[in-house]
């Protein structure tokens, strides 16, 4: 799974409103906290600040080796972009298209809507307490936008023409189009020192900056280290934001600490051991069948399952259209209809799952049936780019499985609509394997960093099997397979893709045919295709929530007939367990959120743990502050 998600809580949600200078941006003009709002609603403007907490990150991440999350090479710690950077303004957890300020206190659209004015917040500093400046967001863009960064960030900044210092406070971000989104985008630039890499009085290249430590605006300061295992986040007790009303209730803990394990299992028996104290669990079965024991019995351990109103998450085994032998579509459906994900759902994952159906699942974007007139509008002028069954066929759905022999759905009936597939593509079964005319068998290779994946790919592969291809299993360390994935480096990869409630420009870099060829794009794929790219323009220039979802609704229909993915499942609540006594919580939980942010920004210790930590360490950075 890829990891770089920082931009995207903000990427989708705010912009699209006359000529003015606001607290807040609203992408529909729907801004919920008016002016001078005590709080958001989801916090307890009265939780103590104090005690700690331990958790693991809810990713594969096996090590880190530097402190810089904005280089391709290498691996950051977890929490870091969070806790330690900040951003020019700031989501919420109950509204998925509205941004308030933070390290801007105002931003102003120009009336012909190509600039947007920031106007930077007096109190504003950074951790080594210089004021934080309209010259600083212009050295973050300059480098980010740089090839000394990882090539997502000129993408998703790809249309802010320049950035422009108009006064010591006051910034201009120039655009070059009209473009409702851009001003989210600039607002979601994160932002750092000008000092941040200086040595011998001159700073050094961003992607020569690895184990400096940041000079970020954040809640959080890097604590104790060890390196490339552990991390400890302290709270800055100066921290200037700390009597904002987007910051009240939030960020109480004074220590947060990640500890990151090799392995689940491992994970897993330390969190029962006491190691760390709170952890979010994504295999159905180890839910079922190792959250249990003890400790769970008599309360000490709570596991919980979160209801959210999220965007479904895309997840898949996706094909690297870069090798020769998935270029055809007939090959990759071929592929597809050997997945039993009905079997997979009752033997392994105790019928936790919903069977993933396209690229934007669970939410107003997803296509489906035939395309509508709002639809239909949106492709007419790519008919011929596009297959005749886009217009005329419903949209296409993953493969079901039947156990009623009648049904013409069994497994036995896939795999021969398989085999008719594979053959009009060129490849057929002779000499003990699938072969093309050429004679060369048919090999697929998966790559996993966990073994996680192995159950399902055990049984998948006996399916692949009986087609004739040969199957490879392979588990290799994250870093190496973030590496692998960075260079485009594999055959078929698992991933999964956060949902959004408003898609906007991070879809260019999952999907655009630029990022197909940029080392270490999102656009794993490899999609190259001029009809996607001129769906893409018209998402991101779309005006009108109506507009985005006729744009998005095509865009996935088009995705879909191209059959890029084998999709997986996906559940509809967080599954979470924490140590029990240690924690409290606002009564009112979010609609919008991940399980990781929400715990680290709104929950609070309880005085048994804030009393253990004061024991521990008397002179607690941040004390009652």
């Amino acid at each position: 799974m890829r990891t770089r998600h920082f931009l995207l809580p903000l990427i989708s949600l705010f912009c699209c409103l006359p000529a003015w200078a606001g607290h807040a941006y609203a992408q529909f003009g729907d801004i919920k906290y008016a002016p001078g709002f005590a709080h958001f609603d989801y916090v307890n403007p009265a939780a103590p600040k104090g005690g700690e907490i331990t958790l693991v990150p809810p990713t594969r991440l096996s090590n880190f080796d530097k402190y810089n999350p904005f280089t391709l090479k290498g691996s950051a710690p977890p929490g870091l972009n969070g806790l330690v950077f900040e951003t020019l303004l700031t989501g919420t957890f109950d509204e998925p298209t509205t941004a308030y300020g933070l390290l801007a206190q105002d931003v102003t659209l120009a009336p012909d809507k190509l600039s947007a004015v920031f106007t930077l917040n007096p109190l504003a500093r950074f951790h080594n307490g210089d004021p934080v400046l309209a010259a600083d967001v212009k050295h973050s863009f300059d480098r980010l936008t740089s090839k000394e960064a990882a090539p997502q960030y000129r993408t998703i900044f790809g249309e802010v023409r320049g950035v422009t210092v108009l006064g010591e406070r006051t910034v201009r971000f120039d655009f070059r189009r009209v473009n409702a989104e851009l001003p989210l985008i600039a607002g979601s630039l994160p932002v750092f020192s000008r000092k941040w890499g200086m040595e011998n009085g001159k700073v050094k290249p961003l992607d020569q900056i690895v184990t400096d430590t940041p000079i970020g605006s954040g809640p959080y300061r890097i604590g104790k280290v060890n390196f490339g295992k552990d991390i400890s986040y302290e709270r800055d007790r100066d921290y200037w934001a700390r009597d904002l009303n987007v910051r009240r209730g939030l960020f109480n803990f004074d220590r947060i600490t990640y500890k990151i394990y090799k392995d689940s299992t491992a994970q897993l028996e330390a969190f029962k051991a006491g190691e760390f104290d709170y952890i979010q669990a994504f295999i159905a079965r180890e839910w079922a069948r190792a959250y249990t024991g003890r400790q769970f019995e008599r309360g000490a351990l709570i596991k919980k399952e979160l209801k959210h109103g999220n965007a479904g998450d895309f997840q898949g085994f996706l094909f690297n259209l870069r090798r020769e032998k998935f270029k055809d579509v007939r090959v990759r459906q071929a592929i597809a209809l050997a997945m039993d994900f009905e079997w997979l759902n009752r033997q392994l994952f105790y019928n936790a799952y919903t069977r993933v159906r396209g690229y934007f699942v669970g939410s107003d974007f997803e296509a489906q049936g035939r395309p509508g007139p709002e639809e239909l509008a949106v492709l007419e002028p790519l008919r011929r780019q596009l297959p005749p069954e886009v217009f005329s066929d419903e949209v296409p759905q993953p493969p079901y499985t039947s156990l009623d022999p009648a049904s013409g759905q069994t497994l036995r009936d896939n795999l021969r609509r398989a085999r008719d597939l594979l053959a009009a593509a060129g490849w057929t079964y002779r000499d003990g394997a699938l072969r093309n005319a050429q004679g060369e068998p048919f090999t697929i290779e998966f790559l996993d960093n966990s073994g996680s994946m192995g159950r399902v790919v055990t049984p998948y592969a006996r399916n692949l099997e009986k087609l004739g291809m040969q199957v490879n299993y392979k588990v290799i360390d994250f870093a190496i397979l973030q590496k692998r994935m960075d260079v485009f480096d594999f055959e078929i990869i698992s991933n999964r893709l956060i949902g959004s409630e408003a898609p906007g420009t991070e879809l260019l870099e999952r999907y655009g045919s630029k990022a197909a060829d940029t080392e270490g794009s999102s656009n794993v794929i490899g999609l190259k295709s001029p009809a996607v790219d001129a769906l893409l323009d018209q998402v991101i220039s779309a005006q009108t929530r109506p507009q985005l979802v006729a744009r998005v609704r095509a865009l996935d229909r088009v995705l879909r007939h191209g059959h890029y993915a084998v999709p997986h499942w996906y559940g509809s609540v967080h599954r979470v367990a924490w140590r029990a006594g240690r924690f409290e919580q606002p009564a009112v939980t979010p609609r919008y959120y991940q399980p990781e942010a929400w715990v680290t920004s709104v929950w609070w210790a309880t005085p048994a743990n804030l009393a253990t930590h004061l024991a521990a360490s008397p002179a607690a950075n941040g004390g009652g502050k």
